[in-house]
């Protein structure tokens, strides 16, 4: 940790005064100490890093020497005062990160890694017992990308296979036609891109993947995380039979089922309901509606099925009847330009019924603050009365918190078989709740 340390600055010798008196004219007003930067090098057994965010260990009381273990408690003094007076006087500090190389002589080569905020500090007993301090820094916005995420060792070791290889952006850009497979990599940009003309195995150019072109020109999904939709849209275009791409094609994010582990629970007042014993990201797929297709107008209105649930994606498109209007960046096809089908723009056609026949997502209940919205998605057809319908994250969902989204009823739309308005209670628990789901 490097610090600037106050000091009587005036009796310095004169060769050094003009650079010493600059600094102490940039600093005035400032207490110190102020540490100027951090190195991360794994040094300390309770650091955490995430990249963007840091909580640190402060100075001393480390077998630095030895296990690396704390031996005794830290003090606030020096390093650890001085990232105390930097929170306190919002002075940003530098971030060094140390990373393990045979080719160096020192063991590790050093990336600088932008400027961070300490944002919190507070002191706990550590991993061995001892008083330790901690400091939460964060990025600052706006940095060009952490040098972190471009190391290359030159003359590191060949990758023994596939997943080791950083930066992959092809698997075989000879799609199979040589003896010996040919990777592509990326560390330069920001999306990775693959080299034009090949890879048939995953879109990674949206100018030349046509499902792209019907979302805006650009792919719907970021690969982070297995996945992740980047906003909600009244449809997604994903990859279908007619395209040449694999299932590992980032389009292709909600066609590849389950990734968490969800449960069904009973509830007290809700009977059953869905909860994940994972940690869900937001804009992640969760899961599909999946029942029998029907026409609606066939449907049982006096067997009081609650598992329908109208594919209603055109009317969200067109903001009819109260529905929240996202239409957002797609082309759509044409036949949706016209106004000749008058029926299907008031009244879903279509309808899937989970009744008898379902999966999970039956089992998700109603929420007035919901943590999932519904995607109406085209894959094997552009046909917009027959999209499928998934359920994604729209927030990020810990685990166990129970998997909710809004049914979208209108209050006094249900009515029972002899006409009458039906009302049900709402026990979502949610804190601007309607009281009432429909």
């Amino acid at each position: 940790m490097e610090l600037i340390i106050s000091g009587n600055l005036g009796k310095l010798p004169a060769k050094g005064q003009s650079t010493h008196r600059g600094l102490l004219q940039e600093y005035t007003g400032y207490t110190f100490p102020l540490a100027t930067s951090i190195v991360l090098s794994g040094q300390y057994e309770d650091d955490l890093d995430n990249c963007e965010d840091i909580v640190y260990t402060g100075q001393g009381g480390n077998n630095l020497l030895g296990n690396k273990r704390q031996i005794q408690d830290q003090v606030m003094l020096r390093g650890n005062l001085g990232l105390k007076n930097c929170m306190e006087q919002c002075v940003p500090v530098r971030v060094v990160r140390g990373h393990q190389s045979a080719n160096s002589y020192v063991g590790k080569v050093y990336t600088y890694d932008g400027l961070y905020q300490v944002v919190n500090y507070w002191a706990e007993k550590g991993v061995s017992g001892f008083t330790v301090f901690k400091f939460r820094l964060k990025r600052l916005e706006g940095q060009p990308l952490m040098t972190t995420n471009q190391v290359q060792y030159t003359r590191g070791r060949i990758p023994n296979s596939i997943s080791e290889i950083r930066g992959l952006v092809c698997v075989d850009i000879s799609d199979g036609q040589e003896d010996i497979p040919i990777p592509a990599t990326n560390l330069v940009d920001d999306p990775p891109v693959a080299p034009a003309g090949n890879c048939k195995g995953t879109c990674v150019d949206p100018k030349s993947c046509a499902c792209a072109r019907l979302n805006g020109s650009d792919f719907p999904y970021v690969h982070r995380d297995g996945g992740r939709l980047i906003e909600p849209k009244a449809v997604v275009f994903e990859c279908g039979p007619n395209c040449g791409c694999g299932p590992g094609c980032v389009n292709r994010t909600s066609q590849r089922g389950l990734r968490y582990r969800l449960e069904v629970f009973r509830t007290p007042k809700k009977g059953w309901g869905v909860r994940s014993w994972d940690y869900i990201p937001s804009g992640a797929p969760v899961c599909e509606y999946i029942g029998i297709l029907k026409k609606t107008d066939e449907v049982d209105t006096a067997s009081e099925n609650s598992y329908i649930f109208d594919i209603d994606c055109l009317q969200t498109m067109k903001g009819l009847d109260g529905r929240e209007r996202r239409l957002g960046d797609v082309t759509l096809p044409t036949y949706l330009e016209k106004d000749d089908d008058k029926k299907s723009e008031s009244v879903p056609e279509f309808c899937i019924d989970a009744g008898s026949t379902g999966n999970v997502a039956r089992f998700i209940n109603h929420s007035c603050q919901p943590n999932l919205f519904v995607q109406c998605i085209l894959s094997t057809h552009h046909n917009i009365k027959l999209a499928r319908v998934t359920l994604v994250a729209a927030d990020n969902i810990p685990p166990l918190k129970e998997l909710t989204y809004d049914y979208g009823y209108a209050l006094d739309s249900v009515m029972d078989p002899d006409g009458k308005i039906r009302q049900m209670a709402c026990y979502c628990g949610a804190e601007d709740c309607r009281k009432r789901l429909f």
